[in-house]
């Protein structure tokens, strides 16, 4: 369930792995949540379509190698199609890793009832109404707050270059 065009959803998911990889080893040295809280936690993930923002990643990275090799030699388009659907099959398992990660940090940064809390919200009316809604509100104030920044860019702009005439300079 995605609202996002393409271009921001590369920048979340770029933006959450790297988060993720500078956070891995923070995490790892903190208690270890109870299972009942990386329960509540793994469902939170789910519920709250956490997970789709890394779906692009395993079959992104196959195709990011499978370009590398067809620069070099477009000739092997076949047999690399051949082994990016084998790959993509062979690592899909390995996502689970990504939502353990995920649900991980939520359980080490909120107790167990917190947890609890959050998921009966999530799926409460408001809580998913709130999921569904959410993504049109992030992109409406994303185009807002673009549109906002361009013309406070012209502003300055036009502040700086008046100021810098009157200081003399020729603009």
């Amino acid at each position: 369930m995605s609202f996002m065009p393409m271009s921001r959803r590369a920048i979340r998911v770029a933006t959450v792995a790297a988060a993720l990889a500078f956070a891995a080893p923070a995490s790892h040295a903190q208690p270890q949540p109870s299972p009942a809280a990386m329960a509540a936690a793994k469902e939170i993930v789910s519920v709250t379509g956490a997970t789709t923002l890394f779906d692009p990643l395993i079959p992104g990275v196959i195709e990011q190698s499978k370009i590398l090799f067809l620069q070099s030699n477009p000739g092997l388009g076949r047999d690399l199609n051949e082994i990016s659907a084998t790959l993509r099959t062979e690592l899909t398992p390995r996502f689970a890793e990504l939502v353990n990660e995920v649900a991980h940090s939520y359980a080490t940064h909120f107790t167990e009832q917190e947890l609890k809390e959050m998921l009966a919200f999530y799926k409460s009316p408001v809580g998913i109404k709130f999921l569904n809604e959410q993504p049109k509100v992030v992109d409406a104030s994303l185009k807002f707050a673009q549109t906002w920044a361009n013309t406070l860019s012209e502003q300055v702009t036009a502040r700086m270059r008046d100021e810098l005439r009157k200081r003399g300079h020729k603009m």
